[in-house]
């Protein structure tokens, strides 16, 4: 039986996950066909689900206990993990379904899964049945795109249908703004069929090969979940396929997906990957069908799994895959970009920090040169220092000689970019710290069981004294805030640009296998353990670091981040770490506010990036779309032209030469424009800005002193 659980120190395993857990598309299976008579709990899900249940009411960092309320929970998840966009099940199945609501938790507690297994095979039926229903509409389909009818595109914000002539209704709705979409995009009469034909035979087939083990893992997902969103399960069989995706992560396009709506979506951009070099794919866009080499015909993925998606964009190196691509800038149903992307090996080196300078002019018209330190992620060759090697290679030991480097110039100040780094190394977060602190706590890790915790720098003397800015962003998380938070704390320097992420939270892995003698794969378990606090006791949880100037104007999405996410953990405060602080005078701070938000008003540059970012949000945000095709084609027309617009208002402000127009692969329309240096730092507004602000910051810091 189940050995008495006993876990060990979270300590070694600090470290940030950057694992996205997709409920349904994020299985994985054999090809072949399951029957659904194999399609029930197995004794090692019995096993694991005893271990499971044991240690997130005992081990988690918040233990939660089995009861109704988070049976209501639990179940709600699983409903909405099978039928995310009410398009299966009716309101009646809903209704029949509750039965379960309040058991839930008498399932998990006793391990008896089978009657959610049961929902799941009804689900299957349904969804086998819709897909066979579509395909007869499709062959069939004569739509009149003249009348004047529209789409919810948000599911979210509808109720169940109350029967399936009801639902009958949402699908025709759905495949009649499938076929326009693919017509708007320049498909034939006999291709858009055959495409969509074959989309929902996909997609029965894919859900007809989810096996025992695949069920189970949605299952457990929605209890997980349903405690906080990094908790996850993973199966056997995701085990040994994420280990696989690991060794092979260095080799491909260097993109981060994940599932959403049908619909395959780019969550990040690996730095020093070929999408990175590329230009050409950001964190949003939304891919929909993917070719082989300069030729090969688009199979669209609309619908499709997360792993099969993966493998088709998995490649020998120096080949070529295509993807058609629906920007972040468009709203569903909006005009694809054909994105040609060369797939390279992922070199380590560019993902390492690199510096430069920047010439930043004055108000006073003088030029200063302020340097700047990039640091894409907080890296650790762990396995060179267990080997004693002196010359691993880490994000400390690099930026170190970058500000050797740089310090040999006359500068005004130093600027490091943790905008878009989603974490990394502790140790090195701490570490790094300390090259501009002299010695101290850096950050404090309560566990599970209240144990606190001080990260240390214990290294006397600093690598740089002088004016110091870190710039961060929205998808500034983990390590990054911590290392911010720890330069905001100590009042080292200023933080600038957005509030971060708000991910303070450390996961372990655990293999279930540890707990039990003798059983077969039981999977693994991803749980969290410990919380990180701020030296000043706050922690970046949920609300990530608050700079102390933010980019006026600038938008921010409503649900970004961890306070986004469901069942996230609250922001918290303990007790302070003893360190000393140097506090900067308020008024300093105030004027430097006062001038940013000055010079920006007229910054037509700034401003520009500032409705760049409104028009993408305005995008995302469409919640409804017109069926009447003289109207969607007016609305593509009229954003083309705007885009170009757009694209030539940026280039008369940089001084660059205008377009014509922009190509369907949103590239520019001749060689001397394709080269044009977009990713130079004097096109980046935000960084220029943060120049400009560390020239102020320098003259108020010399003032006192003259």
């Amino acid at each position: 039986m189940t050995k008495l659980i006993k876990m060990h120190s979270y300590k070694k395993f600090i470290f940030s996950f950057v694992f996205v857990i997709f409920l349904i598309p994020n299985v994985y299976s054999d090809t072949k066909l399951v029957p659904k008579t194999e399609l029930g709990p197995t004794k090692e899900h019995v096993l694991a689900t005893r271990i499971i249940t044991q240690l997130l009411e005992n081990y988690h960092y918040k233990p939660v206990k089995l009861t109704d309320d988070l049976s209501l929970l639990v179940f709600n998840k699983y409903i909405n993990a099978l039928d995310p966009m009410k398009i299966y099940f009716t309101l009646e199945d809903i209704k029949r379904f509750e039965y379960h609501s309040l058991k839930t938790d008498d399932y998990l507690e006793k391990a008896l899964l089978t009657p959610l297994f049961e929902i799941f095979k009804e689900f299957r039926t349904k969804l086998v049945s819709r897909s066979e229903k579509a395909k007869e509409l499709i062959k069939n389909s004569n739509f009149n795109f003249e009348i004047n009818e529209n789409i919810t595109l948000d599911r979210d914000l509808v109720d169940w249908a109350e029967s399936e002539l009801e639902l009958d209704q949402i699908w025709r709705k759905k495949i009649k703004n499938e076929t326009l979409n693919l017509k708007l995009n320049g498909k034939s009469t006999d291709s858009y069929k055959e495409t969509l034909a074959q989309r929902y035979e996909g997609i029965a087939r894919r859900t007809k090969q989810l096996n025992r083990d695949d069920v189970y893992q949605i299952i457990m997902n929605s209890y997980t979940t349903s405690i906080d969103p990094h908790t996850a399960y993973f199966s056997p069989r995701s085990v040994e396929n994420f280990k696989i995706q690991m060794s092979l992560s260095l080799e491909g396009i260097g993109a981060v997906l994940q599932n959403k709506d049908e619909l395959t979506v780019i969550r990040r951009i690996i730095p020093g990957g070929p999408a990175d070099f590329s230009r050409k794919l950001f964190p949003n866009d939304r891919i929909i069908s993917i070719g082989q080499n300069l030729n090969g015909n688009l199979v669209d993925v609309v619908g499709w799994r997360l792993d099969d998606v993966v493998d088709l964009i998995r490649g020998p190196k120096g080949s070529t895959v295509r993807l058609e691509i629906l920007p972040k800038k468009e709203s569903l149903g909006g005009k694809t970009n054909l994105v040609e992307i060369i797939r390279d090996e992922i070199k380590l080196e560019e993902q390492a920090a690199k510096g430069f300078t920047i010439s930043v002019e004055s108000d006073k018209g003088s030029n200063s040169l302020v340097g700047v330190i990039e640091i894409p992620t907080f890296y650790q060759d762990f396995d060179a220092k267990t080997a004693g090697k002196d010359d691993y290679k880490s994000t400390t030991k690099d930026v170190q000689k970058i500000i050797e480097e740089l310090t040999k110039k006359k500068l005004s100040g130093l600027i490091v970019d943790v905008r878009n780094n989603g974490g990394g190394s502790l140790s090195e977060a701490t570490s790094l710290t300390g090259l501009f602190i002299n010695k101290g706590p850096v950050v404090q890790v309560k566990n599970w069981r209240g144990r606190l915790d001080l990260e240390r720098d214990d290294q006397k003397g600093v690598a740089y004294d002088g004016p110091l800015l870190v710039l961060v962003n929205r998808n500034s998380a983990s390590a990054s805030e911590i290392f911010s938070g720890a330069i905001q704390d100590y009042g080292r320097g200023l933080v600038i640009g957005e509030p971060t992420f708000g991910k303070g939270t450390v996961q372990n892995l655990v293999d279930l296998n540890r707990y039990s003698e003798g059983a077969g794969k039981l999977g693994q378990l991803k749980t969290t353990m410990a919380q990180f606090f701020r030296v000043n006791g706050e922690s970046t949880q949920h609300r990530g670091v608050i700079p102390d100037i933010q980019f006026f104007g600038l938008p921010a999405p409503k649900n970004h981040g961890e306070k986004g996410l469901e069942n996230a953990l609250p922001w918290a405060k303990i007790s302070q770490a003893s360190y000393r602080r140097s506090n900067f005078d308020e008024s300093v701070i105030n004027s430097l506010v006062k001038s940013h938000q000055s010079r920006i008003k007229n910054n037509k540059k700034f401003q520009h990036l500032v409705e760049t970012e409104k028009r993408i949000l305005e995008a995302q945000g469409k919640t409804t779309l017109s069926l009447v095709q003289s109207i969607r084609e007016s609305e593509h027309e009229k954003n083309k032209k705007n885009q170009l617009a757009f694209e030539n208002e940026f280039r008369f402000l940089h001084d660059l030469k205008p377009l014509t127009r922009v190509d369907s692969d949103g590239a520019e329309n001749n060689e001397e424009e394709a080269s044009d240096p977009y990713d130079e730092p004097k096109y980046d507004s935000l960084l220029m800005e943060t120049g400009q602000i560390m020239i102020d910051f320098n003259n108020k810091l010399i003032e006192p002193n003259r």
